[in-house]
């Protein structure tokens, strides 16, 4: 889940929008920002990132909710499973590792997920090892292409330790990868369609 970069480890710094490969200069196909504050002591991590994809509403839902196949794709997630269905709450268990410069140390968290069918989903969290996560998934529809926009905003506060100068780059960076991974699963039936359309 927060995994260390080793370019960050050399001062190199990750940029705040993140161009997709193929996307023109003008138009990014995700966009990641993160910043660092103290509220009531507590160190929090706030996230807002965005991208777009060409695939159609309903696909993106299918696969934000389809919590049980997560792990297929999701960097450094090991599992991910329902617990329970309650209407439009549905609580998830995951397992995942945190990769802390030479060591890794193993993520558990038991979260609620509050959807709004194909809209949004409120993630909270119910117990693991973090001392504050909540997380927004909300989905745009964009008919002038048919595609959708996903904005992802989120704070977190890890409870194991995070060094203060990289933290945000540390957070930013695994953001980048777990938004590029979800759009490019989205992507892929539609980009599978494409090409059998053009055959």
């Amino acid at each position: 889940m927060k995994r260390f970069l080793l370019c960050l480890m050399f001062g190199l710094v990750a940029p705040v929008s993140v161009l997709a490969q193929g996307s023109r200069a003008d138009t990014p196909k995700l966009q990641v920002e993160v910043k660092r504050e103290t509220q009531d002591s507590l160190t929090l991590y706030i996230v807002d990132a965005s991208g777009v994809v060409q695939a159609p509403l309903p696909t993106v839902w299918r696969t934000l909710t389809g919590y049980d196949r997560m792990e297929e794709f999701v960097p450094d997630l090991i599992s991910c499973r329902v617990l329970s269905r309650n209407g439009n709450e549905v609580i998830i268990e995951q397992f995942g590792n945190a990769r802390l410069l030479f060591v890794s140390k193993s993520i558990h968290l038991i979260v609620r997920a509050t959807e709004q069918p194909m809209s949004s989903i409120d993630i909270s969290l119910i117990s693991g090892d973090m001392k504050h996560y909540e997380s927004r998934w909300e989905l745009i529809p964009m008919p002038e292409t048919g595609g959708t926009r996903i904005i992802y905003s989120g704070k977190m506060a890890p409870n194991f330790y995070v060094p203060g100068l990289l933290g945000t780059n540390i957070i930013r960076g695994d953001i980048e990868r777990m938004m590029n991974a979800v759009l490019a699963r989205i992507d892929k039936p539609a980009a599978a369609g494409n090409r059998q359309a053009i055959n």
